[in-house]
């Protein structure tokens, strides 16, 4: 079997058809009607960069707003490939890709083979105002809760030391399950900590924590109340 008839025998690319889905047509429909309302009832609008966001998704995939030409030079096969919008939230698509592709990256280039945990920090709803266009806030959040997730494990992780650290990535999420505004934490954590101390060339033990259960989890969770503080300081707010 020659090339030609191998490469026509394959699978050839499917275009995705975004304008087709309910999603798409919901936001063509009725974004602008939402926006125009929203300023209108509540003096206010959403951040800009949300909405360079919805309208880029209506960009995304569609021929008309660009692409790119593929051609197959064993069978001679051509296809188009719509640009995509690359961005975050709201488009499915774009949104998988970049998922799929961090946690590819994750997995092959950042983490060692060791066990690893989620833990989510979610603030309580009063707080999340003040959270969610104060970077340095949610940063001070962020730290405050890994020095309690640390503090776990050093304390169920048998032989290490006082400087022992963790290793961790955290993402910050901007919004809830029906896109609502809620901040709130993914942090991918090793389970237990690395000890560069015990060695003179620099080079870092892992001890592997035990004994994590759901009862040190509700500790931890318990410590969130100085998260509160560093808000009502930060923010010069009273509850």
């Amino acid at each position: 079997m020659n090339d030609a008839v191998k490469c026509a025998a394959r699978r050839r690319y499917q275009r995705r058809h975004p304008e087709l889905t309910l999603w798409y047509r919901t936001v063509q429909a009725y974004f602008e009607t939402w926006l125009a309302l929203s300023k209108a009832q509540f003096d206010d609008s959403p951040p800009a960069h949300v909405i360079q966001a919805f309208h880029r998704y209506l960009e995304c995939g569609i021929l008309a707003f660009g692409f790119a030409r593929a051609r197959c030079k064993n069978c001679g096969h051509d296809f188009l490939v719509a640009f995509s919008c690359k961005g975050r939230g709201v488009c499915p698509s774009c949104n998988s890709r970049r998922m799929v592709e961090t946690a590819a990256h994750l997995v092959d280039h950042v983490f060692p083979p060791l066990p690893v945990r989620q833990w989510v920090l979610s603030v309580p709803k009063r707080l999340r105002y003040f959270l969610r266009r104060n970077a340095s806030l949610q940063g001070a959040v962020l730290r405050i809760y890994m020095r309690a997730v640390e503090r776990c494990l050093r304390e169920h992780s048998p032989g290490c030391g006082i400087k022992a650290r963790l290793g961790a990535v955290a993402f910050i999420q901007r919004f809830g399950s029906s896109l609502n505004e809620h901040i709130h934490f993914h942090c991918i954590i090793i389970e237990g900590l690395f000890d560069s101390t015990l060695k003179t060339d620099g080079a870092a033990v892992f001890h592997p924590a035990s004994g994590l259960d759901e009862a040190i989890f509700r500790q931890v969770q318990a410590r969130k109340t100085s998260t509160i503080v560093v808000c009502r300081t930060t923010c010069g707010a009273s509850y």
